[in-house]
């Protein structure tokens, strides 16, 4: 990879005199821009190119060069790949379109262009990609006219889109709102380097800070993975711009988990699950980006303080941060009486309403950012100043009040928000402090912040995933509800005691060897949701009641499902009082096996209330898991209902992934509906399970 993004030498194959054209572009942009190693351009019909020494031909070179930019039509680029690989080019940058975007003879043509490049040892950016750049080196091989009159400066901030003209417009946004740029990365068609592949070369590059990410697809579900995991490790904020929100995902109405499954939500999970942050707007993926990169520290701990000249902006600053998990906590008594003794008429119990008295006494600032970080033990503050920004002079004691602070209170960071000129920001961020103008813009930036130090956190947590003892194989088709359970069971699930009974009568007999009260279900593999045609009935307690049940239930099942496959009746102990949720798997086309967890049985199909993380995880991941859910507060005291035990739960979800994992592509689908959730300290049981092994057509 650091012959693509770290060339010592350059050739452009197609390479035109004329600037202006897409093989021109590069020629210029590298000559013009100050490249520093020779560049080669590759022109059978020109002896010299924009007044560099061309050659006919890449074997004709005066030397190997590390690198090839390729402006030729799709066939004659398959040609130029193969001469670079025979003349020992460590990679290729390649423009062409017309490969497998187009049809599958260009896709054909493209897999020919990848083998000839392996065999050759070479890596590939493209096809159909607008280049890449390296900053730092001058290196912009590219022709996109976004670094045509206007370069960004040199920074540690590294992009990386697969959308060229979404990248070209990153990067200019990012030199545009006074940002610098790294590494750029178009990925193309993404034929060898991809996605994946660009952001863990930018988290291993020690000039890479923050990595802003577009992405539409991802293809390689490890390397994605891994690239992520990463930067994680290199405590790298990955800031992601993720388009397609449709739910375009698993239509299979028979499971549950699949159902509610879609494509974005899963994408949703694995940027939580490993800790990448996803905007929603460019407007918000800039911000975090400018926040990461700017800011001297991320925030350690949830606690944040407000300082404000305006008493409603204060409160719409708490607002946004309780929205965004921020807590905005009382300052202790001591030190409201602390402030009220400096600014009597202050609201100081945080927000602290400075008023306009802090225009007088500008070093009352420093004073209240004493008595936040040190009285108040808070963990970061926002400091809204109005207007106030726009005074020159009052600025220079304001930067320099929280230059001090910060130095008496490091790993706290502080944003300052207000009205500016340009040489007013400029002077704040050379200062190293994060400027933003509206309020609720870096109170979003500050949620961020603290977003990654909780990501960067959890690797320095234990969180093994379950080692589960010899499993069984999957069945070639689905099972009844018993055998899924003991399959289950064998992953350390708990589940219910029951048995199958063929007759009403034999259900009758196992109720009573078993002791009421029971459940009775009809059993068959093509019955998944037994509640909606009445084949299930709770609370039996005595054998008559079994009898009449059951068959009521084998009628309703005759009738409501005429060719179902029937094998009897499931007579189950029932369950403790508890809390029911539902546990699924379901594949993801890009993901492999993930894991569902909602609350409330058959309502959560309803209310769509779900969380999911992409199998294996241990139960620390679990946990963060159940906390997503809009129904959380159900598992503590609540009501008078004692706290549900969510260690047990926990172990059951990260159990799950880690027989999901074991199976792999051999899986289609489980459903757990319900599993019961005991008070603490009690367990969790399944009631009813569908396991659904994958097709024979299935890897």
């Amino acid at each position: 990879m650091d012959a693509i993004f770290a060339p010592r030498s350059v050739a452009v194959i197609g390479a035109s005199s004329d600037p202006k054209r897409i093989g021109g572009r590069p020629v210029d942009f590298l000559k013009r821009h100050g490249f520093a190693g020779p560049i080669f351009p590759i022109n059978p019909k020109s002896p010299v190119v924009q007044g560099l020494t061309a050659y006919p031909s890449i074997s004709e070179a005066p030397e190997t060069p590390d690198l090839a930019v390729i402006a030729l039509p799709a066939p004659l680029a398959v040609k130029a790949v193969e001469d670079c690989a025979a003349r020992g080019v460590g990679g290729a940058v390649i423009f062409s379109s017309g490969f497998s975007e187009v049809d599958s003879a260009g896709a054909a043509l493209q897999a020919r262009m990848v083998d000839i490049a392996r065999e050759g040892g070479m890596r590939l950016v493209g096809p159909n990609c607008l280049g890449i750049a390296n900053v730092r080196h001058n290196l912009y091989a590219t022709f996109t006219p976004g670094v045509e009159t206007h370069l960004p400066r040199s920074g540690d901030v590294s992009i990386v889109s697969q959308s060229g003209a979404f990248g070209s417009y990153c990067m200019t946004l990012v030199r545009m709102r006074g940002l610098g740029v790294n590494i750029w990365a178009t990925t193309g068609n993404s034929c060898d380097v991809d996605f994946a592949d660009a952001v863990a070369y930018c988290a291993e590059d020690e000039n890479t800070r923050v990595i802003m990410g577009y992405l539409e697809g991802a293809t390689d579900r490890d390397r994605l993975i891994e690239a992520l995991e990463l930067a994680r490790a290199k405590s790298k904020p990955v800031v992601m711009m993720k388009v397609g929100r449709s739910a375009v995902g698993a239509e299979a109405a028979q499971s549950h988990t699949a159902s509610l499954a879609g494509s974005d939500a899963i994408y949703d999970a694995v940027f939580r699950q490993y800790g990448v942050y996803r905007a929603r707007s460019v407007d918000e993926m800039f911000d975090v980006t400018y926040a990461c990169s700017g800011s001297s520290s991320l925030m350690n701990g949830d606690r944040l303080g407000l300082v404000t000249v305006s008493g409603g902006v204060g409160v719409l600053m708490a607002d946004e941060a309780e929205e965004y998990g921020l807590e905005v906590p009382a300052l202790p008594d001591h030190a409201q009486k602390k402030l009220k003794e400096v600014l009597p008429f202050a609201g100081v119990r945080n927000p602290v309403d400075v008023t306009a008295q802090l225009v007088n006494q500008i070093d009352l600032l420093e004073t209240n950012m004493d008595v936040l970080f040190g009285d108040g033990d808070i963990d970061g503050a926002i400091i809204f100043m109005s207007t106030v920004g726009l005074v020159s002079d009052l600025n220079e004691a304001i930067r320099s009040g929280l230059e001090r602070s910060r130095e008496k209170y490091p790993g706290r960071p502080m944003l300052f928000c207000s009205l500016t000129e340009p040489e007013g920001r400029a002077a704040y961020e050379r200062s190293g402090f994060i400027v933003f103008e509206e309020a609720t813009r870096a109170v979003r930036a500050m949620a961020a912040l603290r977003y990654f130090a909780r990501s960067f956190q959890r690797l320095r947590e234990s969180d093994p995933v379950p080692d589960l003892p010899k499993l069984s194989p999957l069945p070639d088709g689905m099972v009844n509800e018993i055998k899924a359970k003991a399959l289950l069971a064998e992953a350390g699930i708990g589940i219910v005691r029951e048995t199958l009974a063929e007759t009403p009568d034999a259900a009758a007999a196992a109720a009573d060897e078993m002791g009421y009260p029971v459940v009775l279900k009809i059993a068959s593999p093509d019955i998944l949701h037994k509640s909606d045609i009445g084949g299930v009935a709770l609370n039996l307690r005595s054998a008559e009641e079994v009898r009449s049940a059951g068959a009521r239930i084998l009628k309703l099942a005759s009738e409501k499902v005429p060719d179902a496959r029937i094998e009897g009746l499931v007579v189950a102990e029932q369950a403790a009082p508890g809390l029911e949720a539902i546990l699924g798997v379901a594949q993801d086309p890009v993901f492999g096996p993930v894991v569902m967890f909602g609350l409330g049985g058959v309502l959560v199909e309803a209310l769509e209330d779900v969380s999911f993380r992409v199998a294996p995880f241990g139960p620390a991941e679990a946990r963060r898991m159940i906390d997503e859910i809009r129904a959380r507060k159900l598992l503590d005291d609540f009501r008078g209902v004692p706290k549900r035990d969510i260690d047990a739960l926990a172990e059951a979800l990260a159990r799950l992934s880690a027989y999901a994992a074991h199976h792999g592509a051999a899986l289609e689908s489980i459903d757990v509906n319900p599993l019961i959730v005991g008070a603490q300290g009690q367990g969790a049981v399944a009631a009813d399970a569908v396991i659904i092994p994958a097709g024979p057509e299935a890897p």
